[in-house]
This record gives structure tokens, C-alpha cells and sequence, in this order.
């Protein structure tokens, strides 16, 4: 073979191996762990969770754990409040409704749930009970009661709409029942995953003025509400002149053959005065020995049997009678821990993700997830940092529910060990976000915050670890050491023992601190110009937090250690964090980087020769970077060595920190610490012209917690400060948990944040998400 033979081949060669690679690289991204699932039990496998109100973003909602269910769904509306545009008509949580309130008072995460919605006065009152029975999740009931606050809208009209929609991609098919007087009575059917079944709907009391349905195909579960006011029609019914807003009817457009298509969306609607009530009955066909039915008395008595037992569990865990506080105080409690629990979602679907491989967004591996949400309004969906937090919460209440979880999340795990920080899964998760916001970059974190819920359990429910639940150890430590490695890899900075969050935009002028959204913490100031030279000291104590905990888990299930063991002890070496960390001319714990505090925001407006462009807000900078510690703005992240207890209990740090934790101008309110320095210069600043501060002031539950729980560690371990510590402990404490139930009883709402200068409530509402975690600040569980 002559040498240019073999040179041409070799090129060949090459050019194959390279576009092999190249293909490679590009699927790493949308390529799973290559281990078995560790969800091997869903769906009918567990019949108790089987059907839940697992719609986390509609007022009132319920569905099977199944990746294409039968849905159920409640819409209402005030006719005279109705307007063309759509508005009055309820059906998703939204802010914009401007509800007085709405949350789940009481909700165990398995058989019932009771929730309050005050809406213009009138009261809605959703109650659903389960009972177990056949081979399909067996049998349940749903009611809604519309009372009048002081009587004073009794005689007012209201319409409500309750629905049934099959999901795309189910198999099986629904239809009406009609009876007497051409009204609905009820819908049955059969699906794949439920069988036959049939849903039947009864008035308990009240008057009824109206009652029409709507039999027709809806686009998508994202569009049931459109499709609901595309169907609306004036009518009076027969022998009357008064004229109602009715539902269509039957509605079933051709397909393109000329046969009407399968419907897959019935309503019915009530119109009726306050006050009254309905239920919504649902038997599966597979129950078969079934003694009475779950309807009339035998409902009140099963949901008054549900709800002593979930009285005699919240006392038994939280003891927050034994501790003294009053009946109002326990039920906010159980408020927030019944909406946590109660906005549990499943979801279905491919979130769409990025890689520096790909040419552009490319879509994940359709998959489960089962997982709370930090607030049903504005995040409907899953947040991996967040779910660290709800775990702290859920294990106290259900283990199983909390294992379930974490084994949906780290099911999503690529083979390079990275889980997408938003999980947005399905139509109606997607018709929620921002299309900005729906693309996932491989390269960017999210606080390892399942390592808290790992430490929490192995902490307090060791007891409860039967031999199921250490093979559950068993089978998530691969995923966990995959994990730990893609963070202790991918997130380093340039100098030993130095990390540095991806994803912060070095080349923007739109910000005044580019965000570090990675970070959890947004648009808290960091370095101004980012780069490689960049030390962040939160994310060296969330690896060192958990190397700790891969540690533990190793010792307990008797796997080698030592790497953990020894990285641990690296990165909490306190004169280590000392040398990269600590300022000394602030003796404060801070970030390091290329950073100048002189830049503002300013208007700029471009002249043409015909008329002025339209103004422009960017940033000016007017001092030239330079390395520094930035500690000008003392904050959270200053914190995080104390946090996450890894600052000495002898060092004269610890000393400082509490020190500057009581100081007024720094962090301390009446009502919890601020998340940013009054005296910082980016104290309650905007970011760009409309982005709000967000981390710049604000009071956050989550982190406040963790504040708490440290303060609550230095006070029980020897050391010159434990006396300082609990001191701060029991005001800190208090001021969190009386400032969270006086703006709940205020504003019927539990918040995403708290205002530093009146304690009152800001953000998205209701969120309890982490806000939810004051319920174990009130039963001092750490």
C-alpha cells in the first residue's frame, strides 16, 4: 500500500473516530445513569398513594400516579363576575385571582384532605376521603361545600364546574350518563391503568338553578380552561325568561374522515346559591366486594375517622400541645404542613436540556418525578434545591413518602452525574414557565441540599431503617457517589480547595451583579466580574457538608471511606477556609474575586435623526475591578461556614459571627434575619430595571432555619460561645416563628419571603414550600 493510501486512511480513520466522539459528547447530556431504576414500586404497586391530588397548580385536583392518567378537576366562577376575556373563571392557582385564601388545612399524604378556599367572601370547602378495595386504587370521594362568610353572600349565585379529562396518550375512553331531563348524572369509563369505572355526582343540599355539561375534545390539559370558555352559551331554561351562562353540550368535532373523535373532556356544571354542596362519587368497577358505598353518612363517618387518626399522628411527632401553644397555633401548623404535603405532584414528561456539545436545546428521557413544590401559584413543579428543604419536613411526617421522593429525583441523574436544577414535566408544568427558563445547562448546579435530608434521616430515623430501607441506602450510594463526584469535578475553582458556581454571564451589561442562579440565591452580589479566578465560600461548605455525609453513609453500609473521610476533614479545616475565606479587614467570612462596588444602573438614550430610540438601562461601571474578598456585603453567604457547622466551636470566628449576627445594621430584625446588610451597597437594590431585589434584603425561611439549627448545635457543645448561642437560639426562633403565624393570620397567606423593616409578607403566595420548615422550628426539631 502506497504511503498516500495510508495516509488517506488514517485521516479517515481520524475523521470517523472524531464525529464518533463527537456523538458521544453530544448524548452524554440526555444519556441516564447506567443503573437499574431505583423507583422499582409506583402505580398500583402502592394502592394506598395510588390516586392523591397529585395536580399541584389547580385549586382542586386529583389523578393516579401514572404517567397518562384519567384527571379530575374543579373550575367555579360568580356569574355577574364573569368577564369575556375569561377572568372570574377559577381553575388554576393564580396569584392574579387575588383569593382572600386557599390552603390545605388538613392533608396526610394518603387517604384525605380538607381545604379551605375563601374567595369574594363565599367559602369553598373541598374535602376528598379514599378507601382501599378491588385491584385499581379502589374507591374515593370528593365534596364541595359553598358556605357564606356571615351569611352575608347566602342567596348569591355560583357555578361550579367539576371535569373529567383523559391525559394524551391514555388508553381507554370516557363517556356521559344522562338522565331523566337530558342532564348529566354521572361519567363512566376505562383506561389501561384504571379499569372500568364510574363517577357519579349527587347534590347533598341546596338549591339548584342550573345544570348543564360539555362533552367535547380538549387540545390539552393545558387549555381546559379555554376550552371551557369556548363552550360557554346564554340560555333560559324551558317555561323561564331568566337567561344563564350554560356549558354546550355535547360538542365532538370530525375528524378528518367525517367521524366524530373520541371525546376526552366532560364538565358538568351547578349553578346554584349559597349555600350548598355537592359530591362527587367514584367507584372502580374492580372493587367488588364493597359493603357500603362512600357517599352520605358513611363519608362523614370514614372522613372523621381519617381525620382523628391524622390528629393523633401531628401530636405524636411535633408534641406542640405538650409544648403550650394554643389551638389556633397548632392548626396553622397543621396548615403548613398539610399544604406541603397536600401539593405533592406527579408528573410525566422530557424536560429540555443543554450542553456545550449540543447545537442547542436537546429533550431529556421522558420520566416520572414525585415531588413537592415550593408554592402551587408561581413554581408548580420540582426544584432540586428546594427539595432538600420539603424532605426535612416530609420525613418527619412519612418516611416512605420521603424516600419515593428522593429515589424520582435521583432517577433523573445523567451518567455524568447531573440533575437538572427545574424539572418541568407535562403540559400544564410547561404552560407555567417563562420560555427563558425551560432550557437546563448541563454545566450548572444546584445545592446539594438532599445531603440535609440524608443527614436528617440518618439522624432521627435510624430506628425506623428497617432492612428495606438500608437497601434503599444500598441502591441510591452509586447514584450518590456519581453525584458527589460531578460537584467536587465540574463546580472547582483554579486553587486547591476552591469552588466556583457555573453559570454566572461575565459578558453582560443588563445586570448590575450578574446572577448566580446555580447558587440558589439568585441575585445575591458576588464577584461584579465574573471569572475563573472566582471563590465561593457557600459552595466550599456544601462540599464539604457533603463529603461529611457520604462519610456516614459509607461507614454505615461498610463501604471503603476514606476519600470522603479525608476530603471532609480538607475542606473543614478551619485554617484553610481562613486563608481563602476570611477577610481581615471585616473579620467576616466572603466570597473572593474580580470585583468593584462602584457600578450603577443608568438610563441611556440613543439620539437618531428622526426621533429619539428608546431608552436603554445598562450597567456603568466606574472603577476598575480588582481581586478582592467582597466583603462589602455581609449577608447569607458570609454565613455559610456557621450554617453548616464547620467553623471550630473554639474559634474566635464562631465569636464574631455571632457577634454580627445580633447587630441591626447587619442582619437582625424583629422578625428573622435579613438576607443582605443594610449597610451593603446592593442593600434592596434592583438588579436590572425589573428585576427586583430578590436575595438583597429579604427574610428567607430556608436559610433561616439552617441559622437556627446551627445556633441550636454551638448552645449544646462545649465551646466559649454556647451561651451566646442559645441565647440567639430563643430570640431568633421566637421572631421567625411569631412573624410567620401574625402574617398568615393577617394576610391568609403563608410567603415566599418577609419584608426586613415590617415582617410583612412578599413574593409568590401561598408558598409552603420552605417556609413550610417553621413547623419544626416550632417543635424544635433540627
Amino acid at each position: 500500500m502506497s504511503m498516500l493510501n495510508i495516509s488517506v486512511t488514517v485521516l479517515c480513520i481520524a475523521i470517523a473516530t472524531w464525529f464518533s466522539y463527537k456523538g458521544y459528547l453530544e448524548t452524554r447530556v440526555n444519556t441516564p445513569f447506567d443503573m437499574k431504576k431505583l423507583v422499582t414500586a409506583s402505580g398500583l404497586d402502592i394502592p394506598d398513594r395510588y390516586w392523591g391530588t397529585y395536580r399541584s397548580g389547580v385549586y382542586f385536583g386529583l389523578k393516579t400516579r401514572d404517567p397518562h392518567s384519567l384527571v379530575i378537576g374543579l373550575m367555579w366562577y360568580f356569574p355577574h363576575l364573569l368577564h369575556q376575556d375569561g377572568s372570574g373563571l377559577r381553575h388554576w392557582c393564580e396569584q392574579n385571582d387575588r383569593l382572600d385564601r386557599y390552603a390545605w388545612l388538613e392533608h396526610d399524604g394518603r387517604t384525605f384532605g380538607i381545604q379551605e378556599i375563601v374567595d369574594n367572601s363565599a367559602t369553598l370547602t373541598t374535602t376528598f376521603a379514599k378507601t382501599p378495595g378491588g385491584k385499581h386504587g379502589g374507591d374515593w370521594t370528593a365534596r364541595i361545600a359553598v358556605t357564606s362568610r356571615n351569611q352575608i353572600r347566602d342567596g348569591e349565585e355560583i357555578s361550579l364546574l367539576f371535569y373529567t379529562a383523559i391525559e394524551e396518550n391514555v388508553k381507554g375512553w370516557i363517556k356521559v350518563n344522562i338522565g331523566d331531563e337530558k342532564q348529566l348524572t354521572g361519567v363512566e369509563g376505562n383506561t389501561q391503568g384504571l379499569g372500568s369505572f364510574t363517577i357519579n355526582l349527587n347534590m347533598i343540599e341546596g338549591t339548584v338553578e342550573e345544570h348543564s355539561f360539555l362533552v367535547t375534545v380538549a387540545p390539552g390539559l393545558n387549555a381546559l380552561k379555554e376550552t371551557v370558555l369556548q363552550n360557554l352559551r346564554i340560555a333560559s331554561p324551558k317555561g323561564s325568561s331568566k337567561k344563564y351562562i350554560v356549558l354546550g353540550g355535547e360538542q365532538i368535532p370530525l375528524s378528518e374522515n367525517g367521524k366524530k373523535r373520541d371525546a376526552n373532556f366532560i364538565a358538568t356544571q351547578i349553578t346554584g346559591r349559597i349555600p350548598f354542596e355537592i359530591e362527587i362519587n367514584y367507584e372502580s368497577g374492580s372493587f367488588i366486594d364493597r359493603v357500603d358505598k362512600l357517599t352520605g353518612q358513611n363519608y362523614n363517618h370514614v372522613l372523621e375517622m381519617h381525620r382523628k387518626s391524622f390528629d393523633v399522628k401531628f401530636e405524636k411527632i411535633f408534641k406542640l400541645r405538650a409544648k403550650g401553644y394554643t389551638e389556633n397555633e397548632i392548626k396553622f401548623a397543621k396548615m403548613a404542613l398539610s399544604n406541603m404535603i397536600g401539593s405533592i405532584g406527579y408528573f410525566y414528561g422530557n424536560s429540555q436540556v443543554q450542553s456545550k456539545y449540543t447545537k442547542g436545546p436537546v429533550p431529556y428521557w421522558k420520566a416520572p418525578l414525585y415531588t413537592a413544590v415550593p408554592s402551587r401559584s408561581f413554581f408548580p413543579r420540582g426544584f432540586l434545591w428546594d427539595e432538600g428543604f420539603h424532605g426535612l419536613l416530609i420525613s418527619v411526617w412519612d418516611l416512605e413518602i420521603e424516600l419515593d421522593i428522593i429515589k424520582h429525583w435521583f432517577d433523573l441523574m445523567n451518567v455524568e452525574g447531573w440533575i437538572p436544577r427545574e424539572m418541568i414535566l407535562g403540559q400544564e408544568a410547561l404552560a407555567k414557565v417563562p420560555e427563558e427558563f425551560v432550557t437546563q445547562i448541563n454545566t450548572n448546579a444546584n445545592p446539594p441540599t438532599f445531603f440535609l435530608t440524608l443527614h436528617f434521616i440518618l439522624k432521627y430515623k435510624q430506628e425506623e431503617m428497617s432492612e428495606k430501607y438500608f437497601q434503599f441506602l444500598e441502591d441510591l450510594y452509586p447514584r450518590l457517589q456519581t453525584w458527589f463526584n460531578w460537584f467536587n469535578s465540574t463546580q472547582t475553582g483554579d486553587i486547591p480547595s476552591t469552588y466556583r458556581w457555573r453559570g454566572r454571564d461575565g459578558t453582560t451589561n443588563k445586570e448590575l451583579n450578574p446572577k448566580t442562579l446555580s447558587s440558589g440565591l439568585d441575585d445575591y452580589p458576588r464577584a461584579s466580574h465574573p471569572n475563573v479566578d472566582e471563590r465561593h465560600v457557600d459552595l466550599r461548605c456544601w462540599i464539604a457538608f457533603a463529603a461529611d455525609i457520604m462519610y456516614q453513609i459509607s461507614e454505615m453500609l461498610g463501604h471503603t471511606n476514606i476519600k470522603y473521610q479525608k476530603t471532609y476533614q480538607y475542606l473543614s479545616n478551619n485554617d484553610l477556609l481562613n486563608e481563602l475565606h476570611w477577610s481581615p479587614s471585616t473579620q467576616t467570612y466572603a466570597d473572593f474575586g474580580l470585583h468593584t462596588d462602584k457600578i450603577l444602573l443608568r438610563k441611556l438614550t440613543s439620539p437618531s435623526r428622526s426621533h429619539m430610540q428608546p431608552s436603554e438601562t445598562v450597567r456603568i461601571i466606574m472603577e476598575d475591578p480588582t481581586l478582592k474578598y467582597i466583603d462589602s456585603s455581609f449577608g447569607y453567604v458570609s454565613l455559610f461556614p456557621f450554617i453548616l457547622q464547620i467553623i471550630d466551636p473554639g474559634a474566635p470566628q464562631l465569636g464574631k459571627v455571632l457577634q454580627d449576627l445580633t447587630n441591626s445594621d447587619l442582619l437582625w430584625t424583629k422578625y428573622g434575619l435579613r438576607s443582605l446588610a443594610k449597610i451593603s451597597p446592593f442593600y434592596m437594590k434592583y438588579n436590572t430595571e425589573h428585576d427586583g431585589p430578590y436575595w438583597r434584603g429579604a427574610i428567607w425561611m430556608n436559610l433561616n432555619y439552617l441559622v437556627v439549627r446551627a445556633t441550636y448545635y454551638y448552645s449544646n457543645i462545649e465551646g466559649p460561645y454556647k451561651d451566646e448561642a442559645k441565647k440567639i437560639y430563643q430570640n431568633l426562633r421566637k421572631n421567625l416563628i411569631q412573624n410567620v403565624i401574625k402574617q398568615y393570620n393577617k394576610s391568609g397567606y403563608v410567603w415566599e419571603n418577609y419584608g426586613d423593616g415590617h415582617g410583612e409578607g412578599k413574593g409568590s403566595h401561598p408558598f409552603t414550600g420552605w417556609t413550610s420548615l417553621v413547623v419544626l422550628l416550632m417543635a424544635e426539631i433540627y
